[in-house]
């Protein structure tokens, strides 16, 4: 189903001619989900919804995830009504309901047994392209001037200027989420988190769903189903889909694996750029490392088989717990790497032998607490892991690997 939207020219502002705050004040509309889909740029897009839970991929980046990576180890997949799951409840209130439910065997991504993530993809924001941004911020996430400028993002991270955008809503130029030219993560999160507070109380949610307390500007809310309460962050996401990011130096020369024609199909996909921080927002590459994952065993391999008793391993045996330090996203990313440089189908018959080089690069990385981005060279995905749990883990693959046992069931 098609959502219905307004077309806006930047010079003019829709609604009546309200501002986000005067939205989000208005009692007749500030909470209704004629707001949230049409005079709002949260595009709460059903196929957009993205979970990630203990069997999937990633801290911090979201995807559309196919079967081959649901519940392979699971008896019986775990189910949330979408009337549980906050702001999504509000498609009711629509006229239909867009989704009946989200079968999480179908969707993953992973930060802990009962951690979730769900993305909302902003619209009012198109034409993206590049540029040479200024590099000197003298403001805070107020809007108070500082004396010394905000520090640089990191190769993860980058500045978004709402001039980087050839067409853009005008409430993308309020001070709402504007500061200077640039959209500022930590106030589209201010501004969405009380739309979600809003929406939990217009929709009767009060006893099921509870915002939380968070030392930083995330949203996460505490959600409680039929099977346990869980945790769900919801990550506001604006969507590249035209261009590749200049900072991603992908693929390396002379590599054999992906293919051309699979590196050209990634590349022409884009990328994300999710509001989980103050002052920059986080590059997510989930569509490339969705289409990496597919057909990966096309030639006969076994690299998911071994992608998945590696993950149950971590799970069960290595690094156990609901906030761990290595998820499924670091072993997924492990596996990227170990494909490029072993790309031969020989190198994918044996499964004892390809599971323990898999192990083998994991242990390695886990030791000198260093795992490179795939896309992303010069970004280290342990860079702020615990030394202690990483050394616990490393001795744990250590272990292991003196004695391997598979256990397949």
């Amino acid at each position: 189903m098609q959502l219905q939207t307004r077309n806006t020219t930047k010079r003019g502002k829709p609604c009546g001619g309200k501002s986000f705050s005067e939205l989000l004040r208005s009692k007749g509309h500030g909470c209704h989900i004629r707001l949230l889909l049409r005079q709002f740029p949260f595009n709460l897009c059903t196929h957009k919804v993205t979970l990630r839970d203990r069997y999937g991929t990633g801290p911090g980046y979201v995807q559309l995830i196919p079967p081959y990576l649901g519940f392979s180890f699971s008896p019986k997949p775990l189910v949330l009504p979408i009337t549980s799951l906050t702001p999504f409840s509000l498609f009711q209130a629509h006229g239909s309901a867009l989704i009946s439910s989200l079968n999480l065997s179908e969707l993953s991504q992973v930060l802990a047994p009962s951690q979730f993530l769900i993305t909302v993809p902003l619209r009012g924001l198109t034409g993206y392209r590049e540029c040479q941004v200024r590099h000197w911020r003298y403001y805070t996430v107020n809007g108070a001037k500082l004396l010394s400028s905000v520090r640089d993002p990191e190769e993860l991270h980058q500045w978004l200027e709402v001039e980087q955008f050839s067409k853009s809503l005008q409430q993308w130029h309020e001070e709402d989420v504007n500061i200077e030219g640039d959209l500022v993560p930590a106030k589209v999160l201010i501004v969405f988190r009380e739309l979600v507070e809003k929406s939990i109380i217009s929709c009767n949610l009060s006893s099921k769903v509870t915002v939380l307390e968070s030392f930083s500007s995330v949203v996460r809310v505490a959600v409680e189903t039929s099977e346990s309460q869980v945790e769900v962050e919801l990550v506001p996401a604006v969507e590249i889909p035209t261009c590749w990011p200049e900072k991603a130096r992908w693929p390396r020369c002379l590599k054999r694996w992906p293919s051309q024609e699979k590196v050209r199909c990634i590349k022409s996909l884009g990328f994300d750029l999710l509001a989980r921080s103050n002052y920059h927002w986080q590059l997510c590459f989930s569509r490339a490392e969705h289409i990496l994952m597919e057909g990966l065993d096309e030639d006969g391999g076994c690299r998911m088989k071994c992608f998945r008793v590696m993950r149950q391993m971590k799970e069960d045996v290595w690094c156990a717990g609901n906030k761990p330090v290595i998820t499924a996203y670091h072993l997924q990313t492990v596996l990227f790497w170990t494909c490029e440089k072993y790309p031969r189908t020989k190198d994918w018959r044996c499964f004892p032998e390809a599971f323990l080089r898999l192990v083998q690069k994991l242990h390695k990385c886990v030791s000198q607490h260093f795992l490179k981005h795939y896309f992303l060279k010069n970004t280290n995905l342990l860079k702020y892991a615990n030394t202690s749990d990483l050394d616990l883990v490393a001795s744990k693959l250590a272990v292991f690997l003196e004695n391997p046992v598979f256990c397949l069931d």
